[in-house]
């Protein structure tokens, strides 16, 4: 079965061959997040350049979904991961991407927003594609060529290993059918996983309950390097971390990202929490206008001039400066990361780490095809 993703779209796209495929240039990565940069990377299938009615490119790379998974997780975390965490990863990537495509019918509305002068409440879904499958960036899930997968033959074999052994199995629903289920991930859930009606549409999944997770608290080096690649290296302070603004700053952020002259903040209120602690409706009272916006992805937006690692912090005053008091990295729905190679690390299977996450949910292997 074949997959097809948007890589980039550029008013002009550099692409070379290779002898290992094709070669695309100045591919941008981490799109609005602290990490975003670009960097050149390598595929494998076929690519196709769209030329677009705006004047821009696209580029589009057709691949079989399981060549597919073998970047994905090598993007999303490194190579030299374990057995049991690769196994994890390719179960839960391949049941997020086959969900829309091999189910439409079991898959509520995604992307929405409530948006009146003083409430904007939105959530960002993949369906904003057009013309491919998914994206490749973390909007989706990190899809970015086989450059890292190839780097190191031997975590190559072994990131193979773990896709041909989970070869077509997916995780399913048994109360909705056996529906694939809606695996969400990210880093690092802070100590408890989040639910997925607090970040996304309005729709409670049974396999997304809060659960505890007492392993992603870890410094490890050793087992952090399973899960941050290079540049995700640059972050440490994932766990528990704090931000500072002065007043002006604060104030200048949320009129850069919102596109609204707030004033001098006053107050930032949490209205809804969920049970991580990730807020999910903020009030900001300003001297010139007040607004509740949400969702999470949304409050971490305009809270930064990149994104905050998460929107599960406390507000607290130092005289006229802000301080946000934070934990975890990511929206904290479904499997932490950081957690899972914790899990793997101390000898659990992947079928344990994913009933860990998705409490509920069962194995099954389907026909892909299309």
């Amino acid at each position: 079965m074949n997959i097809r993703v948007g890589i980039l779209t550029a008013p002009h796209i550099r692409c070379e061959k290779h002898p290992k495929g094709v070669l695309l240039r100045d591919v941008r990565i981490g799109i609005g997040f602290h990490w975003d940069r670009t960097e050149d990377q390598l595929f494998e299938g076929t690519m196709e350049i769209r030329d677009n009615a705006d004047g821009t490119q696209t580029a589009i790379n057709t691949l079989d979904v399981e060549d597919y998974l073998t970047s994905v997780i090598t993007s999303e975390m490194s190579a030299t991961s374990s057995l049991e965490l690769l196994k994890a990863h390719a179960v839960i990537s391949r049941s997020w991407v086959l969900r829309p495509i091999l189910g439409r019918q079991n898959v509520p509305a995604t992307h929405g927003w409530s948006v009146t002068p003083n409430r904007r409440i939105v959530w960002y879904e993949r369906d904003a594609h057009t013309g491919f499958d998914v994206c490749a960036d973390d909007h989706c899930q990190r899809y970015e060529g086989i450059t890292r997968r190839d780097a190191n033959p031997e975590a190559a074999k072994r990131v193979r290993e773990a896709v041909e052994a989970t070869r077509g199995v997916v995780l399913v629903d048994p109360t909705a059918h056996n529906a694939i289920c809606d695996t969400r991930f990210y880093k690092c859930c802070g100590g408890r996983t989040e639910l997925f009606e607090n970040a996304w549409a309005p729709h409670h999944y049974r396999y997304l309950e809060s659960v505890e997770c007492p392993y992603c608290k870890t410094k490890d080096v050793r087992v952090l390097s399973q899960v941050l690649n290079n540049y995700d290296f640059e972050t440490q302070d994932f766990y528990r971390w704090t931000v500072r603004y002065t007043a002006a700053e604060l104030s200048d952020i949320i009129r850069e990202r919102s596109g609204i002259d707030f004033g001098q903040i006053q107050l930032l209120t949490p209205i809804k929490r969920g049970p991580s602690g990730r807020i999910y409706e903020l009030e900001i009272v300003g001297a010139k206008h007040r607004m509740i916006i949400g969702k999470e992805l949304e409050i971490r937006k305009w809270l930064s001039r990149t994104c905050l690692y998460s929107s599960a912090f406390e507000v607290e005053r130092e005289g006229t400066n802000w301080v946000l008091m934070g934990k975890g990295w990511g929206h904290g729905v479904g499997l932490c990361q950081i957690g899972a190679a914790v899990m793997a690390d101390k000898g659990y299977t992947y079928e344990q780490i994913l009933a860990h996450y998705y409490p509920g949910a069962q194995l099954k292997q389907i026909i892909v095809s299309r």
